[in-house]
Order: structure tokens, then C-alpha cells, then sequence
């Protein structure tokens, strides 16, 4: 099942069913008004929703066509947002090339920050920053929205509790982030809102790519019309999402509509080195301070520019056969105040 909302003048939008293949959507609100109140009572209103997406793919019951640019983020707000850092890869990137120790404990206690979910931005809406100064960056990631889940569950009991999937934009401001780091508390200002991919879809919905917690895909991203990178999101992903969830829930429970990230897709080359870019004939990259951080281990300095005022990025996954699953993240960066 595939599941969007759609945007009506309203802060939260209106819940809508999409056909598989993102054509055509149909009104939810008979069922639920918003995603959030589908997860509040999902256990009773899911098979509801099941039968609406049944009939849709059957053609069974009026449809509107299907338009991404006319969708909030799935959750246009949610009463938790915590992302975590699953492929250490991109850790130990990142500390070598600034000449920080690693701790052995990141290979097994999972990093993760509280971000803000109060305004997540559209998925084709602009990135509104005030400077480019402060190194602007995408994060390409994977992210699951969870029913209530229990504190203290287990790995197996959290898995359980995946409802829905998504494609995840958290966008960086790599030059704000240090300074921030160095008080001891962070990330805030250094994380500006975030954007999610126009759909999100069940598990089931994926097939043999959802394997044991994680997406066993290539998440595609493209800088200007280029292509940028296509990790697979399921291949060196240290912490698979059983162990995210149980781990934001060791001392809280979760709320229903939760959202756990599992940070920037992050891929070692073939030789267990780091990645290679797209240029040099590797997967490339989720994110530009990634790549940056090669050039630097690589040649002794970065050489590619942080985001800039008119970049354009794109996010997006498709299936074995080529087709779009969540819709495209399509973001043009501007600057805040701009007339």
C-alpha cells in the first residue's frame, strides 16, 4: 500500500491511497482525515485502507490523477523525528579526514540526534537558507514510521512495529555543525527542516528488497541533473532498523507516527577502501561532504563546493524495473528573504 498526502490549503493535508504505479490517488479522509490519525488507530482502520488501495488498483472506485508536486511530505509534521548514523562507514569517513579517533563503541552502540519535526518541508519545495557560508548539504536516507512501540522492546519486537517507509532528504549545514558539536550539546541550528519523499509505503510494498530491516536497493541522487550517487541503501548498513527503533526505545516508548532514520546511505568500494565517485567509475555518494572527504583523504583537500543558491538535487529509489517507488525528493536551493 502506498500512501500520500495531499496538499489542501490545510497545515496537515488530506490522507489518499496512490496506485502502484504513482498515476492515480483516491481520497482517504472517509477512513482517516491525515497519515497520523491512520497510525493513531492503525490496528482497526489498516484493513480499511487495504480494501481502498484494493479497489483502486482495480479501478473499482473514482480515482483523481496522482500529482507529486501537489503532496506534503507524507507526515507534514510528527511528534518525533530522531535520525540515527547506521552506516559507519560514512563515521569514519568523515573523523578520519579531520584526524579524529574513532571510538570502538560506534560499531556497536548506534549514534543518534532528536531533530526537528514540527516543519518538514514538501517534497518538491525549495531550501530557503540565509547563507551559503554555512556549507549547505543533502542527506540522501532511508526512514521507517513506527506504531507505538514499547520501552525496552527487543530488536524483534521493534522490527515488528515498521509500518510504513520513506526516502528521507536531512538537509545539512556542515559549517554550523562543529561549532555546535564542540559545546557538547547539537545538532540545532546546523539542521534546518527536513523533506521526505512524496509516498510511503508499507513493507510489503517492496518485496524481496525489504530484507530483515533493511532496503536493499540503490538510492539515487542527482546534483543539477547529474547523476550524484546510488549506494545501495541495504549493503555496509551497520545497524539494521530493529536495532534503531529498540535503541531510541531503551528508556521511552515511542508514539505512533514516530519517524527513525537511519542516516546518509554510505557504501565502502570493492576494494574495502572508501566509495568511489560516480566519475571514477564507483556507486558515489549520499551526500557531498562524503565525496568532499575522499578528495581530502585522496588528494589533501576538498574540491567540491557545498550546495549553492540555484543547485537543484534529486532523491529517489526505483524498483528492479526501473519504476519510481516513493516519488522524487526535487529540491532547488534559495536563499531566505530573497525577494
Amino acid at each position: 500500500m502506498k500512501l500520500a498526502t495531499i496538499k489542501d490549503g490545510s497545515r496537515d493535508g488530506y490522507l489518499a491511497i496512490v496506485s502502484n504505479d504513482l498515476t492515480r490517488c483516491v481520497s482517504a479522509e472517509m477512513i482517516a482525515p491525515t497519515l497520523q490519525a491512520a497510525l493513531d488507530d492503525w490496528g482497526r482502520l489498516v484493513h480499511k485502507l487495504e480494501g481502498l488501495a484494493e479497489q483502486l488498483g482495480h479501478g473499482s472506485v473514482p480515482a483523481d490523477r496522482f500529482h507529486e508536486r501537489g503532496c506534503l511530505s507524507p507526515l507534514p509534521r510528527a511528534y518525533q523525528w530522531a535520525d540515527a548514523s547506521a552506516y559507519v562507514n560514512h563515521v569514519e569517513l568523515v573523523r578520519r579526514a579531520r584526524g579524529a579517533e574513532m571510538p570502538a563503541s560506534f560499531w556497536t552502540d548506534p549514534l543518534m540526534y532528536q531533530g526537528g519535526s514540527d516543519t518538514f518541508l514538501s517534497p518538491r519545495e525549495a531550501i530557503r537558507i540565509a547563507d551559503e557560508a554555512w556549507g549547505i548539504d543533502f542527506e540522501g536516507e532511508v526512514a521507517v514510521v513506527v506504531d507505538d512501540v514499547a520501552m525496552g522492546a527487543s530488536r524483534a519486537e521493534a522490527l515488528s512495529k515498521v509500518r510504513l517507509v520513506m526516502l528521507v532528504n536531512d538537509v545539512s549545514l556542515r559549517h554550523l555543525i562543529p561549532p555546535e558539536l564542540a559545546k557538547g550539546f547539537g545538532f540545532f541550528q546546523g539542521k534546518p527542516s527536513t523533506a521526505f519523499a512524496p509516498v510511503a509505503v508499507t513493507p510489503d510494498e517492496l518485496g524481496d528488497a525489504w530484507v530483515d530491516g533493511k532496503l536493499h536497493l540503490p538510492l539515487l541522487s542527482t546534483l543539477n541533473r547529474q547523476l550524484f550517487g546510488r549506494p545501495n541503501a541495504g549493503r555496509d548498513m551497520t545497524f539494521d532498523f530493529g536495532v534503531l527503533i529498540a535503541h531510541a526505545a531503551k528508556t521511552r516508548a515511542l508514539g505512533a507516527g514516530t519517524i527513525i532514520g537511519a542516516g546518509t546511505v554510505s557504501n565502502k568500494g570493492a576494494d574495502g577502501g572508501p566509495g568511489r565517485a560516480i566519475a571514477a567509475g564507483g556507486d558515489g555518494y549520499a551526500c557531498i561532504a562524503e565525496l568532499r572527504t575522499v578528495e581530502t583523504l585522496t588528494g589533501g583537500k576538498p574540491v567540491t563546493p557545498f550546495l549553492k543558491f540555484g543547485d537543484t538535487i534529486r532523491i529517489e529509489m526505483k524498483d528492479a524495473r526501473g519504476h519510481s517507488i516513493f516519488g522524487a525528493i526535487e529540491q532547488t536551493v534559495e536563499r531566505h528573504g530573497a525577494a
